[in-house]
């Protein structure tokens, strides 16, 4: 199996044991939890985990089933945030962390 096939199936995996992310939905995620993250043609999960500098969070993303993977690591103390985004009206997902919680919701198209 190739790495890119590897990565994929831990991100459908991943996506199987999380849930949806709608377009106004936001909510609690528990560490190890994934939650499936839609922006547009660009999909994947996003967890994390309690290390001793803060919230490790781990987001796979990728265009459609043949894209190339594309990992992202941030670390989070509390009050912090991690954005991500696409360069078309699909929007962001915000991921913020408010004390022991972390939360990740859709939030609307950004401009420049």
């Amino acid at each position: 199996m190739s790495i890119r096939s590897t990565i994929l199936a831990a991100a459908v995996t991943l996506a199987s044991l999380g849930v949806s992310l709608g377009a106004a939905q936001a909510r609690g995620l528990k560490p190890i939890e994934a939650q499936s993250i839609h922006l547009g043609d660009v999909s994947g999960v996003a967890y994390y985990t309690v290390e001793p500098d803060g919230y490790r969070v781990v987001t796979t993303l990728a265009q459609g089933e043949a894209g190339t993977p594309v990992r992202f690591v941030s670390m989070l103390a509390p009050g912090e945030r991690a954005l991500l985004s696409t360069p078309n009206q699909a929007g962001a997902v915000e991921i913020s962390r408010s004390g022991d919680g972390l939360t990740i919701r859709k939030s609307g198209a950004l401009s420049n």
